[in-house]
């Protein structure tokens, strides 16, 4: 996966204060990723504008991060209200789609507001998509409660049918298309989608104040897609990405995507493709079955956490004395920390994998059936996380069994991931994580 598209590292400064809304946080700027080549062809992409929506910024996460861009320009805004998404709030501080029209410089939002209108206008971008997830499963006449007008999941939204620009001006004529192109490839036929036209300009005040309507008039083709929410997560990404793939190519940019594009795989690679790296890769860690809480985990001693996420959707928040690792909506894992003085050490480990030598560096995860040697290092000390000989202060030189290890010490669920921590006196040097499962 290409980490060079994220943010190379977020920086943990400030504490979130879960119980008020008006307590000190970290600043949670949204990611701006460009992929392929800049042309003024280009397709601005947003997910998570709302944060109770994960259908939509989980779909153009997997853009940002699963997507190889081959003929085109996208931009990909994955995460617009990181901090809705963290909380797992439609807007902590109101409606963020529904500050486009006035908004004062008081509004917690305005910055984040100011600096979104800025790609919409930009002059490279000629067709937006806001990803939503909405209720119910729109229909044009009234079935009941679930199948209505008055219900956005499942549909593809335009403010008005055309608007007079040089490209991609027949809204309702392109949106149709995206249609019929999703309804070609539906998991279940009730989930059929629709174009829903909000007319917006003959009165409707509160799509005056969207994200959409401000794009078109100031003289961008721009479209909402909306999955439902009584679909299951993976099924929602599904849909979107269909919807994202049919503007692509009408708007003929090329991709490569690395994974098949159906809801099990989907499912798979939101659910397992994840990890988190620390302090310039001298830790990995896989978070796939990760367990709730790492106890005694080695934090730099000054208290600030360097990472590199797989995904834009992940980050660290420090909340009370641990600190949470957050993907999307989820929160994976807490971390109680071990504060202590991290020093540069970017030497080769020799170790020895069921009788095969191999050399190794800090961070990497290697997997061993049955036993491991590390190699004696003579200024740093081995101490394997779950193995227990009290006669033994340095771990390496010995020949370690799977069954010496207390499983209840690994780092994922299943008991078969470990770690293995390198000291220089006393201070960290790095850690690598040993598997007995691939």
């Amino acid at each position: 996966m290409n980490l060079g598209i994220l943010r190379l590292f977020r920086v943990l400064v400030l504490l979130l204060c879960f119980q008020s809304l008006h307590a000190q946080v970290q600043t949670f700027d949204f990611d701006f990723i460009k992929k392929g080549e800049l042309n003024d062809n280009t397709l601005l992409l947003i997910g998570g504008i709302q944060g109770d929506e994960p259908g939509a910024f989980m779909a153009a996460s997997l853009v940002a991060t699963h997507y190889d861009i081959k003929k085109g320009s996208v931009w990909v805004i994955p995460n617009l209200n990181f901090y809705s998404i963290i909380k797992r709030s439609r807007g902590p501080y109101g409606d963020m789609n529904r500050k486009f029209a006035n908004l004062p410089e008081s509004d917690p939002d305005f910055e984040t507001i100011q600096r979104i209108k800025k790609y919409l206008k930009a002059p490279e971008v000629k067709l937006i998509l806001n990803l939503h997830d909405g209720s119910g499963f729109y229909r044009k006449k009234h079935i009941n409660n679930k199948y209505s007008p008055r219900r956005w999941g499942q549909c593809s939204v335009i403010d008005q049918s055309n608007i007079n620009v040089q490209r991609y001006g027949n809204l309702e004529e392109i949106s149709s298309s995206v249609v019929s192109s999703i309804n070609n490839n539906l998991i279940n036929p009730e989930h059929k989608y629709g174009v829903k036209n909000t007319k917006t300009r003959l009165g409707d005040k509160e799509m005056e104040k969207t994200l959409t309507y401000f794009a078109i008039n100031n003289g961008k083709a721009a479209f909402a897609n909306e999955a439902s929410k009584e679909l299951p997560l993976h099924e929602r990404v599904y849909y979107h990405l269909q919807a994202i793939e049919a503007y692509m190519k009408i708007m003929g940019i090329e991709f490569e995507r690395k994974f098949a594009l159906s809801p099990s795989v989907i499912k798979q690679v939101m659910d397992h493709d994840i990890f988190i790296s620390f302090y310039d890769e001298k830790i990995k860690l896989p978070l796939s079955k990760v367990r709730n809480l790492l106890k005694y985990f080695p934090i730099n001693k000054d208290g600030v956490v360097e990472f590199t996420p797989s995904s834009p959707l992940m980050t660290i928040v420090k909340h009370g004395k641990e600190y949470i690792i957050h993907y999307g909506n989820r929160r994976l894992a807490k971390l109680h920390p071990d504060y202590i003085k991290f020093v540069e050490d970017n030497r080769d480990i020799n170790i020895t994998l069921d009788g095969q030598k191999d050399s190794i560096k800090f961070g990497d995860i290697v997997y061993a059936k049955e036993s491991f040697n590390i190699d004696s290092i003579s200024d740093l000390r081995v101490n394997v996380i779950g193995y227990t000989n009290k006669s033994i202060k340095n771990e390496s030189g010995i020949t370690i069994h799977k069954k010496d290890i207390l499983k209840r010490f690994s780092i994922d669920k299943n008991g078969d991931l470990f770690r293995v921590e390198f000291y220089k006196g006393e201070n960290f040097a790095g850690m690598i994580l040993l598997g007995f499962e691939k």
